[in-house]
């Protein structure tokens, strides 16, 4: 056994994992994070760069949301996958990406009501379930102050034609040359708008019970699924979090509902959001990702504020597969080489996070041999 194999063998996040027809050399994955520098909603030569950065032979990338039609958009630069302009600037970044042997993933987007007019064709108004507008909300700077235009809600017949957008999205993703895609379903963009019962007050069959609200995430589900392969499809989900007020009042029964529902389609991999990430720090967090993690038959995903010895214990007790860091993984792009050697990480830059710069915040955090 080398030195290697063993450092790694006492290292839970460091273990090999065949997801599907993946084989993954560790457990360690890049969660989405949006970054608006994809000017003019196309992505930028830039981009090989931070995402060749972060790939790793065997390792589990997945995009910043990626907008799916245009009117999926509500900030400023971030990347859409709807024009042949955006399917031929992602392919020299999945080459990038495969040519480290990295696994890769694009996360399909719509941000429902979470824009205004100035993001939406001809000025229009966003698009929702419903017609109940978000207040203003403090960006995520501590600064600015977002403002939401009130939004339109779908009329029945044209929730199919928004299914239709994601499938096309899906089949764009593999022309460009991605393994697959991951449908967001969380943090209070239009599918989980449709989800939670404080946003959804629909009277259609997309409204009222349980069912009724899932319905528009698994028809999306559905047809991606019939588009590539349900061995290529993720979702990522966020129940217990009220993220751009969308939160549900039983969030168990929602998660459980969404599991054991995802199984029918025989999905690659469910990606959830950990239900501290709804809570202040310290704070007594009453509901558990276990429940969902049993329920689901595929690769079990867990996100939200992990650290190294977190994501260790959370592999080695069984309670999920894999742990996506953002944050950790954004400051440190060798991250699997750090904790593997149970390195000093980087500290990330807040004000940085969604500057518009193409290197500032984001190509030029240090790998450990610079720092050395």
């Amino acid at each position: 056994m080398s030195a290697h194999t063993a450092v790694t063998n006492a290292i839970p996040l460091l273990t090999p994992y065949q997801m599907g027809k993946f084989q993954l050399s560790h457990r360690i994955v890049l969660a989405p994070l949006t970054r608006q520098r994809s000017y003019g909603n196309v992505p930028q030569p830039h981009a090989i760069l931070y995402y060749s950065q972060r790939a790793t032979n065997g390792g589990l990338l997945i995009t910043e949301a990626t907008g799916v039609s245009d009117t999926a958009q509500g900030y400023e630069h971030t990347p859409g996958i709807w024009t042949k302009e955006q399917v031929e600037a992602w392919k020299p970044i999945v080459d990038a990406v495969h040519a480290k042997g990295g696994i890769f993933f694009c996360q399909l987007w719509h941000v429902g009501r979470v824009s205004n007019e100035g993001f939406q064709p001809n000025g229009q108004a966003p698009i929702s379930c419903t017609d109940k507008p978000i207040t203003p909300q403090i960006r995520a700077n501590g600064l600015d102050t977002a403002e939401f235009s009130t939004p339109r809600r779908l009329r029945t017949d044209e929730i199919p034609g928004i299914v239709n957008d994601f499938r096309l999205a899906a089949r764009n993703a593999i022309e460009a040359g991605f393994d697959g895609v991951e449908i967001h379903g969380a943090n209070g963009y239009l599918i989980d708008q449709f989800m939670k019962d404080n946003v959804n007050d629909r009277t259609d069959k997309y409204g009222g019970s349980l069912e009724n609200r899932c319905k528009f995430a698994l028809d999306i589900v559905e047809a991606v699924v019939n588009e590539i392969g349900p061995d290529r499809v993720g979702i990522r989900l966020s129940p217990f979090t009220d993220y751009m007020q969308a939160s549900d009042s039983n969030p168990d029964a929602l998660g459980l509902y969404m599991a054991k529902s995802l199984n029918k389609y025989g999905i690659l991999y469910c990606h959830v959001i950990e239900p501290r990430m709804a809570k202040a720090e310290g704070e007594e967090v009453e509901h558990s990702l276990l429940p969902m993690r049993k329920a689901f038959n595929g690769t079990f995903i867990a996100a939200g504020g992990y650290k190294r010895e977190e994501g260790n214990k959370a592999v080695a007790a069984g309670n999920t597969d894999l742990v996506a860091f953002g944050r950790l993984f954004l400051a440190n792009p060798d991250l699997p080489k750090r904790f593997e050697l149970d390195a000093p990480l980087n500290k990330y830059h807040r004000e940085t996070f969604y500057t518009s710069d193409p290197v500032v915040g984001y190509t030029d955090y240090p790998f450990l041999e610079t720092i050395a």
